[in-house]
């Protein structure tokens, strides 16, 4: 693995920056916007590699929580913060493909940013209140079909992949369910947890500690394979809903117009923290599935996400 140096020898060749403004940066602290509240994944990565970090460079790293509109307000704001290497945010399947699909983001989720780093991520999970007497899926099914009045669900947010996987089921089955807003995942466990709602499709880093003590009964996955550790568990996948495996995937975002020597060394230290035994724990225990790519094929993938999902969210969200 090239060091640092090697690395900004490498950028300094390729004339995308001269010596004194590579050598510079970090010069002050840097900030990372998890556009959700406390309690979810994009926290949650956040906080992890945000501290490995902040041992890897000679400035503090912090995470900042903005949390509102689906993750659209911190990532506006970090869209239209200055390009000098010093703001980040998290970005989503969420925030980056979906939202920005079915409303008026201000941003746009290509153009308006420097596409950093990508981490992975974990599957969502769909889980019921051990009130509502379901056990399995298939037991789902059949007391939402017989109910006369929707069933109510959480989901990280609307125009999150909990909110659209939830509501694609229930196309596909034929289903009523009612999606209840939370600002993020934390608040929405909380509720469903405590009954006031019976159903979640939760990112599995949120509903993991409720699942293993038994508070939150989990009914499928969207992983491409069952979970460690709960073999019983069956995948949508396994559950003929094919289109719907795919992970609360997460990475790291600037401003458009971040210097590309900054934006290359970046992704490197994050690729560095994302190999950190602590960093690697901490996610492993959540269900990440952890990932890295360049800033060049995470652009791409972004692009493809939006591409494949874009159109059933638009969908979804103005049904005829």
């Amino acid at each position: 693995m090239a060091s640092p140096v090697m690395l900004l020898a490498a950028l300094i060749s390729l004339g995308w920056v001269d010596a004194g403004q590579a050598q510079d940066w970090p010069a002050r602290i840097i900030r990372i916007v998890a556009p959700f509240a406390p309690g979810g994944g994009s926290d949650a990565v956040a906080r992890a590699v945000a501290e490995q970090l902040s041992e890897q460079l000679p400035q503090q790293v912090v995470v900042e929580n903005r949390s509102g509109a689906s993750g659209l307000i911190g990532s506006a704001a970090v869209a239209n913060s200055p390009p000098d290497g010093y703001t980040y945010v998290v970005s989503s399947i969420g925030t980056h493909v979906i939202a920005p699909a079915i409303s008026n983001a201000g941003y746009d989720p290509i153009r308006s940013f420097a596409h950093v780093a990508f981490a992975g991520g974990p599957p969502m999970v769909m889980v019921v209140h051990p009130s509502l007497g379901t056990r399995t899926f298939e037991d789902l099914v059949q007391v939402v079909r017989r109910r006369t009045e929707p069933l109510p669900y959480v989901s990280p947010g609307s125009g999150t992949i909990g909110n659209l996987i939830a509501e694609y089921w229930a196309e596909t089955e034929g289903l009523k369910i009612s999606h209840v807003t939370y600002r993020g995942a934390g608040q929405a466990v909380t509720d469903l947890v405590a009954g006031h709602v019976p159903m979640g499709c939760i990112t599995w880093t949120a509903a993991i500690g409720q699942i293993r003590s038994g508070a939150l009964i989990p009914l499928a996955v969207s992983a491409s394979q069952r979970m460690p550790g709960f073999p019983d568990v069956p995948t949508l996948k396994e559950l003929g809903y094919a289109h719907l495996a795919v992970n609360a995937w997460f990475g790291f975002a600037a401003p458009a117009g971040v210097p590309p020597a900054i934006v290359a060394r970046m992704n490197h230290e994050i690729d560095i923290a994302l190999d950190h035994p602590s960093v690697r724990k901490h996610l492993d225990a959540q269900g990440f599935e952890v990932a890295k790519m360049s800033p060049a094929e995470l652009t791409a993938f972004i692009a493809e996400q939006i591409a494949k999902w874009g159109p059933l969210a638009r969908r979804l969200a103005n049904p005829k």
